[in-house]
């Protein structure tokens, strides 16, 4: 599997797990599998549901800053790849 960094964490909300992410490159849709990669982070979640500006979203594009709900805690400045198929 081939990875595309896709932007980084700007925020993380611990009490409801939700990481805000800015997006830098590509898009990032429902379905999708991300890589967050940091310091002491290494996991990978898949997008369940997004949010931007606290409406549900199913497409996110670059410039974006997106609300997503995350299984590991996150931290602010990991980075953020999109998994691809080879």
């Amino acid at each position: 599997m081939k990875e595309k960094e896709i932007g980084f964490v700007s925020n993380y909300f611990s009490k409801i797990s939700v990481a805000a992410v800015e997006i830098t490159d590509g898009t990032i849709s429902e379905g999708d599998n991300l890589h967050f990669l940091g310091k002491t982070t290494n996991c990978e979640s898949t997008v369940d549901s997004m949010q931007i500006e606290h409406k549900s979203v199913i497409e996110a594009k670059k410039g974006d800053s997106i609300g997503l709900k995350v299984a590991e805690r996150v931290r602010k400045g990991d980075r953020v790849y999109k998994i691809v198929a080879d």
